[in-house]
């Protein structure tokens, strides 16, 4: 990546800056991606327990494969793209903004420092009631439940982690707050993501059609090539994010 590269993309000439990233980010924390080659999906049966219906049916089964992650993200640290982002974002002065909208449930940005997080998946940290109708309020929740069903305390139903899994819908106070960002940015920039999970792959194309400068950062170009991108930076985050965002 030439200098000439980021010269010609002057993050701080833009007002409102909204970031997108995926799981991609956060494989220089150790973490694996979920899909692709050696990914985490090749060794788990998720059609059968990431869903929904799983939770309903085989609460076992579910929490056995998404609180495996709780102990190996626990492990991992921000690297220098998630701190990179956070610390961007804390010289952002009241008449910008900057929104950082990410697809992992690692918890890995919170923990980096970034404040204007929008987890539209949810934190493999945090459990909650299965129960909608009920009080109990989520909690940070160390515990990854490989040998016993966790229950509420008030109303006994299922405990659950706090993400949206397979066949469920996004919040709708998370999509709000994205679609809000979007509306206004005129600066749109996608980490470490496939594009392939919606809604999150329509967001560049939300964000070019209201006049943002979109841009990718990745390892690898899209196949087949994403219209909407005005730029792509190839190599890995943790490398371009610190010299893109300094």
């Amino acid at each position: 990546m030439t200098q000439k590269v980021f010269n010609d993309l002057d993050v701080r000439s833009y007002n409102h800056i909204v970031v997108l990233t995926g799981a991609g980010i956060s494989v220089a924390s150790g973490l694996k991606a979920f899909r692709g080659p050696g990914g985490i999906w090749e060794e788990v049966d998720v059609d059968r327990y990431g869903t929904k219906e799983a939770l309903k049916n085989e609460p076992l089964g579910m929490w056995k494969l998404w609180g495996a992650l709780r102990p190996l993200s626990n492990q991992a640290e921000p690297n220098p793209a998630h701190i990179s982002l956070a610390q961007f974002e804390a010289t952002v002065k009241d008449d910008r903004s900057f929104t950082l909208i990410t697809q992992n449930i690692d918890g890995l940005h919170s923990r980096a420092g970034s404040k204007n997080l929008i987890e539209i998946h949810g934190n493999i940290h945090i459990s909650k009631c299965s129960n909608e109708t009920c009080d109990f309020k989520a909690f940070e929740d160390p515990e990854h439940y490989v040998e016993t069903v966790p229950l509420c305390p008030i109303c006994k139903k299922v405990l659950r982690p706090d993400i949206v899994l397979f066949n469920e819908m996004l919040p709708e106070v998370a999509l709000e707050r994205t679609q809000h960002a979007l509306s206004r940015g005129d600066l749109f920039i996608a980490i470490g993501t496939s594009g392939s999970v919606y809604p999150a792959a329509n967001f560049v194309a939300i964000a070019k059609q209201r006049g943002a400068k979109t841009v990718l950062v990745n390892l690898e170009s899209m196949v087949p090539a994403n219209p909407y991108f005005d730029v792509e930076l190839l190599g890995p985050a943790e490398e371009i994010l610190p010299q893109l965002l300094s």
